[in-house]
């Protein structure tokens, strides 16, 4: 894979850099969603492909890029298909300053070395060529005005972007609630992506630990899962002690 096009997580996190204040917008999730375009960019370089709710790899030679290769090493060597949600959802966090390194290596943005209230150091981030940053924005922006359905990249960057959150920070208040709106609505345009942004959310909202729902179950069974399954706020309030 060469260096003419950028791959998905860098776009995805080129699209969070805040530029007023070098620092990614929903830094938590989009570790999430940095491991789901890592996906759709491994499936639109033919390595993997999904399998129902799994992703499957087909070809296991490297593409060159390493972030992307070492993600595909371990893909291949789980031995059979995984989960997108267990894969989204596992033990591989850190990768938004695995990528903003990746991205200072490349030279498309600069470290700025900093200061909190004089004493803790921070590190902020600013884009060389904000006609990268620029030209990605366009791009979703463009499949939102014009409701053509976006080549599959496009739509899987939409998707994302949705999935973690970006939809305030690109189109913020009440005049981008529409275009919030739409930008979910892409999620339809790429199976790829739908897959992994609907793996995204699932994440985010603790569906990964679950088991999945037997269908032939007896409705009553189905009815008494239901009711185990812990509420979304009360996990916030244990998450937070």
């Amino acid at each position: 894979m060469g260096r003419s096009r950028r791959t998905l997580p860098e776009e995805l996190l080129l699209l969070a850099l805040d530029p007023a204040t070098g620092t990614t917008a929903q830094p938590q999730s989009l570790d999430l969603g940095l491991a789901g375009a890592q996906l759709v960019e491994l499936a639109l370089a033919g390595r993997i492909a999904p399998d129902g709710d799994r992703i499957a790899v087909v070809m296991p030679r490297p593409t060159g890029d390493p972030t992307l290769d070492s993600a595909l090493e371990l893909l291949r060597r789980r031995g059979s298909p995984v989960r997108a949600v267990h894969w989204i959802g596992g033990p591989r966090l850190g990768l938004r300053q695995i990528y903003l390194a990746h991205l200072e290596r490349c030279g498309m943005v600069h470290a700025v070395a900093g200061q909190m209230c004089g004493v803790l150091p921070t590190t902020r981030y600013q884009a060389t060529d904000t006609a990268i940053s620029r030209d990605i924005r366009t791009r979703l922006d463009s499949a939102i005005r014009t409701g053509v359905p976006p080549d599959p990249r496009t739509a899987a960057l939409a998707a994302l972007a949705h999935a973690v959150g970006l939809g305030k920070h690109l189109y913020p208040g009440n005049e981008g609630r529409s275009s919030r709106s739409r930008l979910r609505d892409l999620i339809r345009h790429d199976p790829m992506g739908g897959l992994v942004a609907h793996a995204v959310m699932d994440v985010q909202n603790g569906a990964a630990a679950q088991p999945r729902r037997n269908p032939s179950a007896p409705n009553g069974s189905r009815q008494a899962a239901v009711s185990m399954q812990p509420r979304r706020g009360s996990m916030a309030r244990v998450a937070a002690h």
